[in-house]
Order: structure tokens, then sequence, then C-alpha cells
């Protein structure tokens, strides 16, 4: 990944005018930035995202380009790895603002990076679409920000009411990174729980560089709880938590009410300890349309799709329509405005729809169905499928 970074800084360098364009035949050429997490604990979402981005920009780099306004222009995604940190982040948006010069950004990936970033975009009209779970990254005052995917904020109250009544949970354990969004997640799960009437009555807060979590966990455990929750963690940090968790001996269910990341954590913990765990999925394993992009992803980029990509493959899409309406590439404003007012978008995970004034003061989030899958020889079954209202 880091030639294919490193290659695409090189060729931004130097390059004037609209999109970076310095000729007449560069002027054809749109690019889409990304600002996404490539190395460490979070690459496995940051590639989701970055690879949904490139598909995207395949499937109509494949017709000859982006039709907007009768000229045709060959979409581009430039990355950049922000390794998790809003210090990168920002320096990465920098870049692509100013030497760059995109109005288009996928990402970033953590919600810290996420609220870094924003007041560069938002200054400079610049659309993002982001994965960052926190309430704050959307608003009516940041207006270019858009997600494309469920949160916690969306998915955790009906998930943890059927897995509190299903699996009769009572008493839950928790290991959250000390940062914004393992707060916010820790917050949201908390009071979902209460609701559901379990309790979240452990909780640790770990930096995320962290691998040790033993301490931790011995910590949780000894307080008697029946399950523990993933949500909030890295695939590769949720993964170590696993393996550690059934290395001390912990027989109880271990679920993740929030972020696909079950090939990562069968991965790293092992099909025998993931056995019977309860995963939030955003992608139903039966549907034709994802079974079709994940051999796409696959045969591409010879990895198993994580359950984030398919949400920003359609984002991407959604963003490419908006355009087209707009009539523009250049006048973000303008698709700013397609792109919310877009409705019933046939995506390959759905009908979909902005949602979220009532939550979030703009409907600027997503609005798709989801499900619950138990892993089964690592692999996800889907035992209910949800809604924000509820799952079945």
């Amino acid at each position: 990944m880091n030639h294919r970074i490193a290659a695409a800084a090189l060729a931004a360098i130097g390059t004037l005018g609209t999109f970076g364009a310095s000729t007449a035949h560069a002027q054809d050429t749109l690019k889409i930035g990304a600002i996404v997490t490539l190395s460490g604990a979070g690459a496995a979402w940051g590639q989701a995202l970055l690879y949904g981005a490139e598909l995207a920009a395949d499937d109509v780099n494949a017709k000859g380009g982006l039709d907007v306004g009768g000229k045709k222009y060959k979409v581009q995604v430039v990355p950049y790895d922000d390794k998790y940190q809003a210090n990168d982040a920002v320096t990465a948006a920098n870049r692509l603002v100013s030497e760059d010069q995109v109005k288009y950004i996928i990402g970033p990936v953590g919600a810290a990076a996420a609220l870094a970033i924003e007041p560069v975009t938002e200054r400079n009209k610049v659309i993002i679409l982001t994965l960052g779970f926190t309430p704050k990254a959307l608003g009516k005052d940041k207006p270019y920000a858009f997600r494309p995917n469920l949160t916690t904020e969306e998915t955790s109250q009906p998930q943890i009411d059927w897995l509190v009544k299903a699996k009769h949970i009572r008493k839950v354990g928790a290991l959250f990174p000390n940062d914004e969004t393992g707060q916010q997640i820790a917050r949201d799960l908390d009071a979902s729980y209460a609701r559901a009437g379990a309790q979240l009555s452990s909780k640790e807060f770990f930096e995320r560089q962290r691998v040790d979590m033993v301490p931790l966990l011995t910590r949780i455990i000894a307080t008697g709880v029946d399950t523990i929750e993933l949500d909030g963690n890295s695939p590769a940090t949720a993964g170590l938590i696993v393996r550690q968790a059934r290395e001390l001996g912990f027989k109880g269910l271990i679920v993740r009410s929030g972020g696909p990341a079950t090939a990562e954590i069968v991965a790293v913990a092992g099909k025998d300890a993931a056995e019977g765990m309860l995963v939030n999925t955003p992608i139903d394993p039966a549907n034709k349309a994802v079974q079709d992009y994940s051999a796409r992803y696959y045969k591409k980029y010879g990895k198993r799709m994580n359950g984030f990509s398919p949400a920003f493959y359609d984002g991407t899409h959604m963003l490419f329509a908006a355009m087209q309406q707009a009539g523009t590439v250049t006048d973000s404003e303008r698709v700013k405005n397609a792109l919310e007012s877009t409705k019933n978008y046939a995506g390959i995970l759905g009908q979909l729809n902005w949602t979220g004034a009532a939550k979030y003061g703009i409907n600027h989030q997503i609005d798709a169905p989801f499900y619950i899958a138990e892993v089964k020889d690592g692999q996800e079954v889907v035992r209910a499928h949800c809604t924000p209202a509820a799952c079945q």
C-alpha cells in the first residue's frame, strides 16, 4: 500500500489548476481524496473505505469516465495514510486541499481525525464521507460532512434489545480505546444496555497502541460478567481481546454490537476462540449484489472484504450521482445540495436514504438495513434482520 500512496503523492506534486490539472488533458481528471488508516490496528477499516472508493471509480472509468454536464472525467482516488492519528489526518487534509485541490474526500476512519479535519474541509467547502463514530461529526455547522455508514448511535439499541432478550444477558464487561470514539461508544452502550434491562457493569479504557489486555480482562472477568462487548475496538485489537479472554478461561458470550470486523477477529483470535460470537454486520451474506462485490474485492486486493466497504462503495456512487445531477464537479455547494436531496438510492446494500435530523440536526446520516450474525466456523450466519427501530 505504501508504494501506491507514495506514487499518488509524487503525482500530485507540482500540479496546478482545478483538481490539480496542469494541461488540458489533465483537466479531464477528477481527483477524489482519501484520508484513511492504512497502517496499524485500524488498517482493515481504512482499506475498506479506500477500496470501496477505488472500485466505484473503476465502475465509471470502465465506461469511459464519469459523465457530468456532457463532459467525461477519469476518476483518480488519491490516498493518504493518517495512521489513525488526528495530526496526520490534518496534514493530509491540508495537502489534499492546497496541493491536490480536491473538493471531495473519503474518510477519515476515526472520530478524532474526522473532528480534526472538519475546520479545514468546511472552510474550503470540501465534501467528506466519513466513518467517524461520533455525533459531533455531523451537524448544521458542518454541512459538507456526510456519513454513509451506520454507527452505534443507530444500531446499538435494537441489537442490544435483541441480544439481551435472546441470550439472557445481565452483566456486561467491555474494553474501550481511550479517545473520542471509545468514550462516545461507551456512553452509548451504557445507556443501551440499561434500557434493555442489563448492565454494562465493568469498563476499562486503554491507549490504542496497547496489545496486552490481560490485566484489564482479568479485572473485568473477576467481576463476574456473563458477556464481553467488543464495540469500539479496531479489528486487530478486537481479535487480541477475544484470544486473550479465551486464554484466561472466559467461557461466556462475546458480542460486537458495532463495527464489522469478523474476518480480522477470526484471523487474529482463531476460529475456536471466535466460535459462537454474536456480531453486528451491515451486510447480509445472502445478498447477491454484496456477494459479487466481495468477489471483486478479493480478486483485486487479495483480501476478504471488510463489512464497511460496501457502504463506502455505495456512498461514492451516491457522490458521483450527485455530481451528475448538479451538472458540475467543481461547484461543491451544488453537489452537496444534490447529494443531500438524494432519495431511495438503489445501492448494493439496499434502498438508501439520508436521515439524522432528529439526532444530529441535519439529514446527513445514512439509513440502511443491518444484521446480527453468529460466527460459525469463522463465517457469519445471520440470526436477526434489523432496522434502527428493531431487530427480528
